[in-house]
């Protein structure tokens, strides 16, 4: 194995993974520097999600590598992997997954709790979020009794509590209307930034890239190529007639 650049909090090397005999990944690297937001767009089946979970330790790619500030994760056993994930990394999805017998404030503080945190202590921390994101009236609430998009508020609120060294972010405004989704996204990044937290942000919806410092653009599997990595600070080109 060779090493990643010093300057990548994230890297991948060549991932290629299948489910059931489907190809998802086919040699897909991407590098990923500390406290930037990169965006993963591309349609459905592209195979943003299985970037993702590789890229976090929930899968272990069948070829390639990757590599959290240095160190190897596909070489990790699941436990050590399950301890990264809890101690390093933020995740949520395009499905709150909220546990139904917790109320708000207790779901976006789980990551907290399971830590030790003293519950007054990641009360408070939670409901600091839950305020963040225009939820915090429903703190005392379970899930059974909110909206779907204020479930995913909650959601993005768990995944920010502990401020995690990267946040994975699945189109995590996807089940929302669009002004919604315009805020979610708009907390997530601008919270990630204050908070010097590293963001890989996937959606299929391309206001996304709007929202990343880079874009990657997958399909079928694979970089596309006729969408390259690209910096938010490279202006468009000009069209042809003007």
């Amino acid at each position: 194995m060779v090493a990643p650049p010093d300057n990548d909090v994230l890297f991948a090397r060549a991932l290629r993974h299948s489910h059931r005999g489907s190809p998802a990944l086919l040699g897909v690297s991407v590098g990923v520097r500390e406290g930037e937001i990169l965006g993963v767009v591309g349609p459905r089946g592209s195979g943003k999600t299985t970037l993702l979970r590789c890229l976090s330790g929930q899968l272990v790619p069948d070829q390639g590598e990757v590599w959290f500030n240095s160190g190897p994760v596909h070489t990790l056993s699941a436990a050590a992997r399950d301890q990264l994930r809890r101690e390093r990394f933020g995740w949520v999805g395009s499905e709150p997954q909220l546990l139904p017998e917790l109320t708000a404030w207790e779901n976006a503080a789980l990551p907290l709790l399971m830590r030790g945190v003293r519950s007054r202590a990641a009360r408070a921390k939670a409901q600091e979020w839950l305020d963040r994101l225009d939820i915090g009236a429903a703190a005392r609430k379970h899930p059974g009794a909110l909206l779907q998009s204020e479930r995913q508020r909650i959601a993005v609120a768990r995944a920010l509590v502990s401020v995690p060294a990267v946040v994975f972010a699945d189109d995590p405004a996807a089940p929302l209307h669009r002004s919604d989704r315009a805020q979610v996204l708009r907390t997530l990044t601008s919270a990630a930034r204050s908070h010097g937290m590293t963001v890989v942000l996937a959606g299929t919806d391309p206001d996304t890239a709007g929202y990343a410092d880079r874009t990657l653009s997958l399909r079928d599997g694979r970089p596309d190529t006729a969408s390259p990595v690209r910096d938010r600070e490279t202006p468009d080109p000009a069209p042809a007639n003007a």
